[in-house]
């Protein structure tokens, strides 16, 4: 049982000792965080195959992870000497140094690591690697397999990332609130792309794919949750997230392949996260600024309209047009071209598609290849036949492989 239960557990738990160890050691020992919470699992896999599992495993991981922690204060006379003069609540002398784990101060910790591994100062994906790391319990593995990498590219981004945050003297807490906006558009842009790495990644690994995306959701609730930072924008994104993710078991049949939107079951749409994702864009409306979030949710909650009107793609539509003018994007320009065929017709959106020019990318291949398939067949042919060859995942080829073998 241990086999499933831990595995469990460290994705739970490992982020929140890591969070709330940052938080009291001070962001220039983070690597000893991580160590110690990885000690307290190695601990567990030791003890728990041979005395079983206790009747509290959360509470005997925080215990164990209390006593690492304190036993690793005091040994290191680094610690006695230098970093106790440090701490943000030093211990005195006659009183015993704790770590406090408690369920407030876990979700305070939390949230002022996402501020501090979202800075500014280190790349987007350096970013989303400590989150997953720090924020998410991800291994080193599961990172390289999420960004198609190995586990020696992740270790030295994440080892630089680590640097950068320890010669920029980071101090782990939420910015106040004049700083609170640009530092806001930081985090939410990593936790969008995090959720994109889950939603659009070509990972063959699909429990993976969907950790990645719940995971990013559970982060952006705690914006939602805390009063410093529940602000529209926030509000915005969880709605997408929640819209998207409504139709996550849809996108892909039991084998793996892309459904794509029209050929989807909509049996398998969730209709609790369509009817949350309706209640955080509602809470996204109290502003007046309309940001790229509030624009794309609403492309989403269209999406999760089921009749297939006129109305409701030219809402679309209009929606896409002015995202590319709030925020152009190559790959929002391309799903723009599906919404301006169900409008437009199929040659229009043949003609705006090719303007793009994605070369590279085999979706733009993919939809040339479905737009064309009323006009001209083998020119979909040959759209399949590059879009095959740019494919990098076993399912995507397959995928393609089947729209070719039905032309």
């Amino acid at each position: 049982m241990e086999q499933e239960l831990l595995p469990r557990l460290f994705k739970t738990e490992f982020s929140k000792i890591t969070a709330v160890l940052c938080k009291r050691f001070g962001i220039e020992h983070i690597e000893t965080a991580e160590d110690i919470a990885s000690e307290t699992f190695l601990a567990a896999t030791e003890t728990w195959s041979h005395k079983g599992i206790p009747e509290n495993a959360t509470a005997w991981l925080y215990t164990v992870a209390k006593n690492k922690a304190r036993n690793h204060f005091n040994r290191k006379s680094l610690f006695q000497n230098k970093i106790s003069k440090q701490l943000k609540y030093e211990p005195a002398k006659n009183r015993e140094f704790d770590i406090d784990l408690s369920d407030e101060n876990i979700s305070d910790s939390q949230l002022q690591m996402l501020f501090v591994v979202c800075h500014p100062s280190i790349s987007q994906e350096a970013q989303i690697g400590l989150a997953l790391r720090i924020l998410c319990g991800f291994g080193i593995e599961e990172i390289a397999d999420a960004f198609l990498s190995n586990k020696e590219t992740i270790n030295k981004r994440l080892y630089r990332a680590r640097k950068k945050l320890r010669e920029e003297q980071i101090t782990i807490e939420v910015p106040d609130q004049a700083e609170i906006y640009q530092r806001l558009d930081t985090v939410l842009r990593t936790l969008y792309l995090l959720f994109n790495e889950g939603y659009y990644s070509e990972s063959d690994n699909k429990i993976l794919k969907k950790d990645l995306c719940l995971e990013a959701m559970r982060l952006t609730h705690l914006l939602a949750e805390n009063e410093q930072t529940r602000k529209p924008a926030v509000h915005a994104l969880l709605a997408l997230m929640c819209f998207h993710s409504s139709r996550f078991e849809a996108r892909k049949n039991n084998n793996g392949e892309l459904v794509l939107y029209h050929n989807q079951d909509e049996s398998l749409w969730n209709e609790e996260l369509i009817a949350r994702g309706a209640y955080f864009l509602k809470e996204a409306s109290q502003g007046s600024k309309v940001s790229k979030y509030h624009l794309e949710a609403s492309i989403a909650w269209w999406h999760t309209q089921k009749e297939d009107t006129k109305e409701k793609w030219s809402n679309i539509l209009g929606l896409y047009n002015q995202l590319l003018i709030t925020e152009y994007s190559p790959i929002a320009a391309l799903n723009r071209t599906y919404a301006l065929s169900k409008v437009h017709g199929k040659k229009a959106a043949i003609a705006e598609a090719q303007k793009l020019n994605l070369s590279d990318n085999h979706y733009y291949h993919t939809l040339l290849g479905e737009l064309y398939k009323d006009v001209d067949i083998k020119k979909a042919e040959n759209s399949f036949q590059e879009a095959l060859s740019l494919a990098k995942t076993k399912t995507d080829k397959q995928t393609l492989k089947k729209k070719m073998d039905k032309l």
